[in-house]
């Protein structure tokens, strides 16, 4: 047998540095998902998930403690804007971002305290919060963090506005907000309840401290300005909502009135329900335009409630026992800036409801004129989520929350108290001509949300702002994942009692759902880089990112780019290259 004989080298190849060749240069570019650019708080939501999908439960809370000091909350009652403009909606459906950021919050008493919570060195100033609603608490949790020590003025027996005192226990828990207060007060915090600022405390208040945040919010009801508002059993429905949280409220029978198309108008009916009575939604417009959170409708409806859309009150009168409400049919004549039907009365259709209440939820306005901004001062100046003035003798008050947000709810209002939390912070480093640019360069993608971890220099702050679209995800690497349905206790059950009606979900299920979410340009350590590339020029090395591309053998062949599943890479011209 002749001997087979193969040829072997005995030098290596590094010599050759096919790095030379290249005029494409790939690079890790981690970039910015939809949801973190939607969501008004500002939240890594892209990381978030990432952690929760590998079981890190604590990290991805301290993670959304960055950002949020709300997780229980906004894991319950936030509108869900990121779940709107996930990318996952393209492939099958967008992932239970909410369900999740509850069950995270839901686990937190494991967890001790939150270590992410690392605190700049104390500052001298002092600054004054009036308002313990999110706004202002927000505010507080975040100048606390920055260093600032901080003193919370609440006109109410209680901490947390509208929180305690307007949103039902049915859809979020009391302890879920008194746990998250009390974390804020755990950093140095100080919350004074019972204390009614009057008008003069701003001019006041230099004396004792270094600033104001002024977050009192819309606690004033609008008036309805029909005959028969006078009457008893004509009831404002925020006022019915905060007696019902303090406990002072009974038993209701019979059908009642509820005026309104908000979340207000539909809490107060969905608590009539569980009170015994029969409600009736009066609202002007058709049901597709409500302010109200369209699953919140649903539920209300489901429970017992009856809507009458395209219907406004002219008069209300006394009926026996109960009173009797007439309303006119109104008619739609086309939409106006916002996509709501425009409508008009047709004077000819009126209709009489016998009921044994009314509640008027139509909206709230600032107590005292005083409260609302003033732009007419010199040294005013207005951001996305708040105001800022400064007194002739450069002492700043910041105004927030619903008193200056066009859209009024829990998460633009924390995005208001950490935006004026940073930009007391800088006007107190920098002056006032730092803060409209500085905020401007912590904006998360092009949006109005702001990163208090790109404003204290974290490692977000090297992120791209381009917001990754549908199109750059590779969904080769994905598998279809039905979303997981919130577990919620039936009709029967949720109309019985006040118990919190959407319940918490297991940690196989949050990972699950987790596991769902593309991690739109975020790295996941993944690996495809360095398994597809031809030239063995991605290794491993112990650093955050966990992986470098050797450029003295990188050809720029951009198979690394074309099989990142989540667009954490980009391909770029070398800046050399001789044309």
């Amino acid at each position: 047998m002749l001997p087979l004989l193969l040829s072997r080298s005995s030098m290596s190849s590094e010599v050759n540095k096919t790095g030379s060749w290249r005029f494409l240069r790939p690079r890790y570019d981690e970039k910015t998902a939809p949801c973190g650019a939607a969501c008004p708080a500002g939240e890594d939501i892209a990381r978030i998930e990432m952690l929760t999908a590998q079981g890190q439960f604590k990290d991805a809370w301290e993670l959304i403690l960055r950002e949020n000091p709300f997780p229980g909350v906004c894991g319950r009652v936030c509108y869900h804007p990121c779940e709107v403009v996930c990318n996952r909606r393209e492939y099958d459906e967008a992932v239970g971002i909410h369900v999740v950021e509850r069950f995270l919050a839901d686990q937190a008493p494991q967890y001790g305290p939150a270590a992410g919570l690392d605190r700049n060195e104390a500052r001298r100033e002092r600054v004054a919060v009036v308002g313990a609603g999110p706004a202002g608490l927000s505010a507080a949790y975040f100048l606390a963090i920055l260093g600032y020590r901080v003193d919370v003025f609440e006109a109410a027996p209680e901490p947390g506005g509208l929180l305690r005192w307007g949103i039902p226990r049915y859809r979020l828990a009391r302890s879920a907000v008194a746990d998250e207060i009390q974390r804020i007060q755990n950093l140095g915090v100080r919350i004074h309840t019972g204390r009614r600022i009057p008008e003069d405390f701003l001019a006041r208040a230099s004396e004792t401290h270094d600033g104001v945040f002024l977050s009192t919010g819309h606690c004033a009801s609008l008036k309805l300005g029909i005959p028969g508002v006078e009457l008893q059993g004509v009831e404002d429905g925020m006022g019915f909502l905060r007696r019902m949280a303090a406990g002072e409220s009974g038993p209701l029978e019979g059908e009642v009135a509820v005026i309104g198309g908000g979340n207000s108008a539909i809490d107060v009916a969905r608590t009539a329900v569980r009170l015994g009575a029969r409600p009736v939604i009066i609202y002007r417009r058709r049901r597709q335009d409500m302010p109200a959170f369209p699953e919140e409708v649903e539920m209300a409806l489901e429970e017992g409630a009856r809507l009458l859309d395209l219907r406004s009150p002219v008069r209300i009168d006394r009926d026996g026992q109960g009173l009797l409400l007439t309303v006119q049919e109104m008619v739609a004549s086309g939409v106006d800036a916002g996509a709501r039907a425009r409508v008009e009365p047709n004077p000819d259709r009126l209709e009489r409801i016998s009921v044994r209440r009314v509640f008027v939820a139509i909206g709230q306005e600032a107590e005292e004129t005083w409260m609302n901004p003033t732009g007419s001062q010199g040294g005013y100046s207005v951001y996305d989520n708040s105001s800022m003035l400064l007194t002739d003798r450069g002492f700043p008050v910041i105004r927030g929350g619903d008193i200056v947000n066009d859209v009024k709810n829990i998460t633009r209002a924390i995005a208001s108290g950490k935006e004026g939390a940073m930009a007391l912070d800088m006007l107190f480093r920098h002056g006032p001509e730092r803060v409209g640019p500085r905020l401007n360069e912590c904006r998360v993608g092009h949006g109005r949300c702001l990163s208090m971890e790109v404003y204290r220099s974290g490692a977000r702050a090297a992120r791209s702002r381009h917001v990754v679209e549908y199109k750059e995800i590779n969904v080769d690497y994905f598998r279809f994942l039905p979303r997981i349905v919130q577990p919620r206790l039936l009709k029967a059950e949720r109309t019985a009692s006040f118990a919190e009606i959407d319940l918490r979900i297991s940690a196989s299920l949050a990972m699950r759902e987790a596991d769902r979410c593309f991690n739109c340009g975020i790295c996941n350590q993944c690996d495809n880089c360095r398994l597809f590339c031809p030239d063995l020029a991605v290794a491993r090395e112990p650093s955050p990112r966990g992986r470098a591309i050797n450029y003295d053998y990188c050809k720029g062949c951009g198979v690394c780019v074309v099989e990142c599943p989540r667009n954490a890479m980009s391909l770029a011209q070398e800046k050399d290259e001789v044309s």
